[in-house]
């Protein structure tokens, strides 16, 4: 086997590896089970969002007249319920907080999350609102075990209640215990189950927020589907026409 072929052996080698690796690690992530079709949960996923995400994240390639006609809302409701900076209805989502305050107590501007579900996934967002624990070694008193030393507390506090990881064994070297688990040890405003659809509908919104289009581009591929479907039987039939007398 000459060198060349051992080089281009080891190169495939490596992308499988490299893959198995990949998949292993999106492994850890929890389904989220978005629906962009689900409109209540994009409603939903709005309001919960606007109240308590809102405050520092911004959705800055959304306006609120887009996210209303999109969303089966009214620009009444939009402006009454959604809409806590006074922007006009026409403007993009920005956030309410000042620059001053943001770098007073998290070092910067939060960042915005217009595009966090093209980047990052639905599972992944899914997973992170639900892996925060209360961690007094932090600044802000929470850590996250998906996304370890996290900048931000737990903005769903409230409604999950207080976290606290289970610690395996120290380690050896670093004497750092691992997290085995999370478990909620004082309960929230909300069961279990309604704080996942609450997580849930926060991340079907944030997908719906990073492509809105995507909303009309799946009603319009059925009608593309069924256009492909009658154009190919019109294209048999002219076939079957032109070749009808040819043997």
């Amino acid at each position: 086997m000459t060198d060349k072929w051992i080089v281009r052996l080891a190169c495939m080698a490596a992308l499988m590896f490299s893959g198995s690796v990949s998949a292993s690690g999106q492994g850890a992530l929890q389904q989220a089970g978005t629906d962009l079709t689900d409109r209540a949960s994009l409603q939903r996923g709005a309001q919960a969002y606007m109240n308590y995400c809102s405050g520092c994240h911004s959705l800055k390639y959304l306006r609120y007249s887009r996210m209303a006609d999109d969303l089966g809302l009214t620009e009444e409701e939009v402006m009454n319920n959604l809409n806590f900076t006074g922007a006009a209805y026409g403007e993009q989502i920005q956030v309410a907080m000042a620059h001053a305050p943001a770098d007073k107590w998290f070092g910067k501007m939060p960042p915005d999350l217009s595009l966090i579900a093209r980047v990052r996934g639905s599972d992944w967002i899914y997973t992170y609102l639900k892996s925060f624990y209360l961690d007094q070694s932090r600044p802000l008193g929470w850590n996250n075990t998906l996304f370890p030393n996290a900048s931000m507390p737990n903005p769903l506090w409230q409604l999950q209640g207080m976290q606290h990881a289970v610690y395996g064994a120290p380690d050896k070297v670093s004497g750092e215990r691992p997290v085995l688990g999370l478990k909620v040890e004082q309960a929230g405003t909300v069961s279990a189950r309604q704080y996942d659809q609450t997580v849930r509908d926060i991340t079907n919104f944030l997908e719906y927020a990073g492509e809105p289009a995507a909303l009309k581009r799946q009603g319009m591929g059925v009608w593309v589907v069924l256009f492909l479907a009658f154009f190919t039987l019109l294209a048999y039939l002219l076939k079957k026409e032109y070749w009808k007398d040819v043997h």
